[in-house]
């Protein structure tokens, strides 16, 4: 059990720079230029990183509960995100203005200037990309629910575990 404890964090850490990863070079590589909501939906990979990061080199304990419950909110928010972005797309819920409002038809110069200036390069309500009938945030959607389901597997098995341990130890 302690073996597993320890490989939580570096788990959680291979998995969410896997994923992060995979996001860049499909930006970088695979010219995927991504949308407002794609980009926010990164900022929970990072969290997972730096705290699996923290956790895996500076603890010389097994995880703590509080790692793994942490780390399932961080994903659980992650799971919020990805599903806001794929109900954008498939138009249950109203985008952002800069990356989904149709664009009116510039009356003058100055209006086409304005409009040109502040639209962005890609629309969120668009899927850039779909493999299987799911786009990239369908597939983060999943990708974040499942990890959400393993950290709060690990919280449970951890507490679970620690409180065992404690009544041993008193009896």
């Amino acid at each position: 059990m302690r073996t597993r404890a320890r490989a939580f964090p570096i788990f959680v850490l291979a998995v969410s720079v896997a994923v992060l990863g995979g996001a860049l070079l499909s930006q970088y590589w695979g010219r995927l230029a991504p949308c407002e909501l794609c980009l926010k939906e990164r900022w929970p990979w990072t969290a997972a990183i730096a705290i699996s990061v923290v956790a895996a080199t500076t603890s010389r304990r097994p995880t703590s509960p509080r790692i793994a419950l942490l780390l399932a909110a961080v994903f659980v928010i992650g799971s919020a995100l990805a599903f806001y972005h794929v109900g954008v797309e498939h138009h249950w819920f109203a985008g952002p203005s800069a990356c989904t409002a149709a664009a009116g038809t510039p009356t003058t110069l100055e209006a086409l200037k304005a409009q040109l200036l502040h639209q962005q390069p890609v629309r969120c309500d668009e899927p850039a990309w779909v493999l299987f009938g799911i786009s990239l945030a369908g597939w983060n959607l999943l990708a974040s629910l499942a990890m959400a389901g393993i950290c709060l597997a690990m919280f449970l098995r951890l507490r679970g575990t620690s409180s065992r341990g404690i009544g041993r130890r008193i009896a």
